[in-house]
C-alpha cells in the first residue's frame, strides 16, 4: 500500500503508431532501382512467345512459363476471340449463382477426362486453387503435412487453414525419411494431408512421388499434389507428376494453374466424385469469387486439344531445355538439380544476382532473379524457362551470354 507522502510516478505516455510506418521504412526497391539494376514489373510492349519487344528493344524471352507456346498460338487466340463475341468479356457473377456458363462444364469434363479422375472444378486463379481445397478439407484438429519448399499459394492457404484451427506442420524439401518423422508424430486418430508440388517452381526438381505414396498408405494420409509447373512437360502426353510415375490412382487430388501450359487463366482441381462436390459446396474461394472468364476458359479448352492431338511439342520443349542446360553446365554453372522446363542458375549472392541480371536483359536475354525473401540467403539465382517455341538461334543466344557476363563477374 502506498503512504500519503508517496511520490506516484506517471505512466509514459506512448506515441501512437501508424500502420503505415513499415511502408515509409521500406527503401530496398528505390535504393536498387537507383542502381538501375530493378529486375521487376518490366512492361512488355509487345511478345511473340520466345521473343518480347520492351521499350522497342527485342529480347530472347528466357523465363516465362509458357512452356508449349500456346499463347500466342492462333488457335488458341481466336477461340478466345469467338469466346468473347459469343459471351461477352465477363460472366459477371460467381460459379456458384449466375457465373457458369456451358465453357465451364465442358471444360471441366475434359480435363477430369485428360488427367484421369472422376471430377473436375475450375477456380478464378490458380491461387485461389489452394485456398479452395486446403482450408475447406483439413479443419479444425486435422494435420496439413507441407514440403518446405512448397509454392507461396499453397503456404498461404494452408496458413489460412491453421487460423481456423487446423495444424500445419513441414517437412524437409523431398526428405522422405522426414516426411516419415512428422507422420510418425501425429496422432492416428487425427486427418492429415499431405501437400506437395509436383514439380518445384524454383529449382524445377521433381517431387519423390513414390516415396511419397508409399508413406501416405502407410500412415493413412490424403495426397495433394499442386502440378503447375509440370502439365506439359512431363508425364503420358503431358499430364504431369502422377502420370509420369504410374501413380494417378494412389493421389486423391491434382490441382494446377492455366497461366503455365495451358496459355491462359485460372485453376483447376481433379479428384473423386464426393471429394470434388464437397469443395465445389464449400470452398468460400469459389463460392464468393467471379468465376473464370469465356475467353479464358475457351484458350484453355483450345489449348487441352492441341496438348492431346501434338506430343511433339512436349518432345521439343524438353530437347530445347536439355540443350541450354547442357551449354550451361559446360561453361561451369552451377545449376540446381532439373529435368524439366526450368533451368535454375545459383548464383549464391544478391548484388552480384542483381547486377547479372541487369547485364543479361542489356545484351537482349529475359529471365528471372531470385533473391530475399523469396529465396534463403546464398540461394540467390536466376531462374530461366523455355518453350517448345525457342529456336536454336534463341538458345545459343542465352547461352553465350550467360557465358560472356559469367566469367565477365566471376561467376564461373
Amino acid at each position: 500500500m502506498l503512504s500519503e507522502n508517496a511520490e506516484v510516478k506517471p505512466h509514459p505516455v506512448e506515441q501512437p503508431k501508424d500502420l503505415f510506418k513499415k511502408c515509409f521504412d521500406f527503401t530496398l526497391a528505390d535504393e536498387v532501382k537507383a542502381q538501375g539494376i530493378y529486375p521487376f514489373f518490366h512492361p512488355i510492349d509487345e511478345t511473340e512467345g520466345p521473343v518480347v519487344s520492351f521499350g522497342g528493344r527485342k529480347l530472347v524471352m528466357a523465363g516465362s512459363n509458357n512452356y508449349l507456346g500456346l499463347t500466342s498460338d492462333e488457335r488458341v487466340k481466336q477461340a478466345s476471340i469467338d469466346a468473347i463475341r459469343r459471351y461477352g468479356t465477363s460472366c459477371s457473377g460467381s460459379r456458384y449463382m449466375t457465373g457458369t456458363v456451358n465453357l465451364h462444364v465442358e471444360l471441366e469434363e475434359k480435363l477430369a477426362d485428360f488427367f484421369e479422375k472422376e471430377r473436375c472444378l475450375l477456380f478464378s486463379t490458380g491461387y485461389q486453387t489452394g485456398q479452395g481445397i486446403i482450408p475447406t478439407l483439413v479443419q479444425r484438429g486435422e494435420y496439413i503435412v507441407s514440403d518446405r519448399d512448397n509454392h507461396a499459394s499453397l503456404v498461404a492457404a494452408s496458413i489460412m487453414a491453421q487460423g481456423a484451427g487446423a495444424n500445419l506442420v513441414r517437412y524437409n524439401h523431398n526428405n522422405m525419411a522426414d516426411l516419415e518423422r512428422v507422420l510418425q508424430k501425429i496422432p492416428a486418430s487425427a486427418g492429415r494431408m499431405i501437400v506437395s508440388d509436383g514439380v518445384f517452381s524454383v529449382s524445377g526438381e521433381i517431387v519423390d512421388l513414390p516415396g511419397l505414396v508409399t508413406l501416405a498408405k502407410k500412415y493413412n494420409a490424403r495426397i495433394v499434389i499442386d502440378d503447375a509447373h509440370a502439365v506439359g512437360v512431363i508425364g503420358r502426353n503431358g499430364r504431369g507428376t502422377p502420370s509420369e510415375f504410374d501413380l494417378v490412382d494412389d493421389v486423391d487430388l491434382i490441382m494446377g494453374t492455366f497461366s503455365k501450359t495451358f496459355g491462359s487463366l485460372g485453376g483447376y482441381v481433379v479428384g473423386d466424385r464426393s471429394v470434388i462436390n464437397y469443395i465445389k459446396h464449400n470452398a468460400s474461394s469459389l463460392i464468393f469469387s467471379a468465376s473464370p472468364t469465356p475467353a479464358s476458359v475457351a484458350a484453355v479448352l483450345a489449348s487441352l486439344e492441341i496438348i492431346r492431338n501434338e506430343p511433339e511439342l512436349m518432345t521439343r520443349l524438353i530437347a530445347n531445355t536439355d540443350y541450354v542446360r547442357k551449354g550451361l553446365l559446360k561453361e561451369g554453372f552451377d545449376l540446381m538439380p532439373s529435368r524439366t522446363a526450368i533451368v535454375t542458375v545459383l548464383i549464391s549472392d544478391q548484388m552480384k544476382t542483381l547486377v547479372f541480371w541487369k547485364k543479361l536483359f542489356e545484351a537482349g536475354v529475359y529471365v528471372n532473379a531470385f533473391i530475399r525473401p523469396g529465396v534463403m540467403p546464398g540461394h540467390e539465382a536466376l531462374r530461366t524457362s523455355f518453350m517448345a517455341s525457342h529456336e536454336k538461334e534463341h538458345l545459343d543466344k542465352v547461352i553465350a551470354e550467360f557465358a560472356t557476363i559469367g566469367r565477365e563477374l566471376g561467376v564461373i
